[in-house]
Order: C-alpha cells, then structure tokens, then sequence
C-alpha cells in the first residue's frame, strides 16, 4: 500500500507500506529511492514486520522541489512521515545518506517514537576528511563528481555505480540500478551531495540513546569501514556487525545476512 504524504512544507512524499508488525522505517541512499530496499521488502513482512520505505524529496515517486535537501529539512520529511503514521515505538533503519539523515532525526527531534536504530554502511559521521577527520572522499573529489552530474549525468551515475558492489552482479541489475539512480531529480541529486560534502554528525552520535545496530561492508569504497568504527565509538547502546563479503551495497551483497540481522534486531 502506498501512501502519500504531506509535509509542514507542502511537500508530498511517498511512502511504501507493506505488512504488519513491529514497524521498521527505511531510509535510502543517495540517489536511490526505497526500491533499492526491494531483497528487504521482499522478507520482512512475512516474517512479522512492517515495511515502511520513504521515498525522500527529489526522489521516486515524492515531490521534486527546488530546496530542502539539507539533513534538517530531510530529518523534519522524516518526522512528518511517522507523526502522520501514528507510529509508536518504530526502528529507525538507514542506508548511506538515508544512515546520515535517521542520525540527525534522532538528534534533532529526540528520537521521537523510535526504539531502535539501524545504520547500514551509513555516510556517517561524515561523508568527508576534515580536520581530525581523515576518513572518507576529499571535498574536491565531491565537487568534480558534482562538475560530471552537470556534463553528463547518466555516465557518472554509471562510473559511481561500479564502486557500490562487491560480488558479482548481471548486467540486468546494474541496469535496473541506474534507472533508481536516475530517477532522482538532477537538481536534488546535486544538492543532496552538498549537504554529503558539507554536514558532520560528530558532536550528534552522543545523542543516541536507543540501542543502535551498525552494519558496514568491510569492503566500503564509499563510505569506509572506518566510519562504523567512528559510529560505534561515539553511539553509547552500539553494537557493529563487519559484512566481510560486503562492499557499501550491502543490502544486496550479503542480503540474506542483512534480513536475518534486521530480523533479529527489531524483534
């Protein structure tokens, strides 16, 4: 069932919700959508849980305004989607961006209705070095990336791609994963990499107080393994789970071990 939702913005969202149960709400990755969550979808409700995937603003089937792609105005998105659901007692799961984004949600609305979170090969605490920060891509290498979206989008999507899996994957679904990709407004594909090149989490992962389940691809081009051992450090009720066999696609490298993992967690 879908549902689309309206924020304090007037920006509609759309929201995937499947199944019954304990409610899990996911979060997806840039620049994704919560199709990627598919191999997830597929399991959880069966076994006991409610799906709820939010497709952000800019991406698949939600509004595509010209502004709000900062973490806050995201976090708020997210807020609207479980005040308009009634959700109580939910768990908070987040992928890359989508990890970054269910972090700043539980620092800035003091992890409202949430009793547990999820972080899976999140872009957290940060996307990018700084000072005492030497983890992640380069600010320069963000702001090419940005100068190849505005030249030639589908072709750097592509090249971006090809960091994103470890195993093998047919050329079927490397297709079927562009098309997520491109799908995504290109103005919000673009400002929603600044926000990745700019915002720093660090001062917020004490503010975590639910217990928190870290799982990141020991294999991570993207956002690397160093930013789970961060994570963990800094959230107090952590506990990280390394996907050897991963990359940062995860959720489709190691996916029965990310369902059984979710599974066990959110019970």
């Amino acid at each position: 069932m879908g549902h689309y939702i309206q924020t304090e913005e007037h920006v509609t969202l759309f929201v995937e919700d499947i199944g019954s149960g304990r409610p899990i709400v996911f979060l997806h990755g840039w620049p994704l959508n919560h199709q990627m969550y598919e191999y997830q979808m597929n399991e959880l409700p069966k076994r006991g849980f409610r799906f709820i995937g939010i497709d952000f603003r800019g991406y698949g089937k939600s509004d595509r305004p010209w502004t709000g792609y900062d973490y806050d105005t995201m976090a708020d998105d997210v807020k609207a989607v479980i005040y308009t659901l009634q959700l109580e007692d939910a768990v908070l799961a987040g992928f890359s961006m989508g990890g970054a984004i269910a972090i700043r949600y539980m620092s800035r609305h003091d992890e409202a209705d949430i009793k547990k979170l999820i972080l899976m090969g999140a872009a957290a605490p940060a996307f990018t070095k700084r000072p005492y920060y030497p983890y992640g891509f380069l600010k320069k290498d963000v702001d090419d990336l940005i100068v190849q979206f505005r030249n030639d989008r589908p072709k750097a999507l592509a090249d971006f791609g090809q960091l994103f899996f470890e195993k093998h994957i047919s050329p079927e679904f490397r297709q079927w994963f562009q098309e997520l990709n491109l799908n995504a407004s290109p103005y919000g594909t673009i400002h929603s990499a600044i926000a990745l090149r700019d915002e720093d989490l660090r001062k917020e992962l004490g503010d975590i107080k639910v217990p928190t389940l870290i799982m990141h691809g020991v294999k991570d081009k993207v956002c690397p393994f160093d930013f789970a051992r961060e994570m963990k450090r800094g959230i107090k009720q952590a506990k990280l789970i390394p996907f050897e066999e991963s990359g940062h696609g995860l959720f489709f490298d190691e996916k029965e071990k990310l369902n059984n993992e979710i599974m066990r967690f959110s019970r």
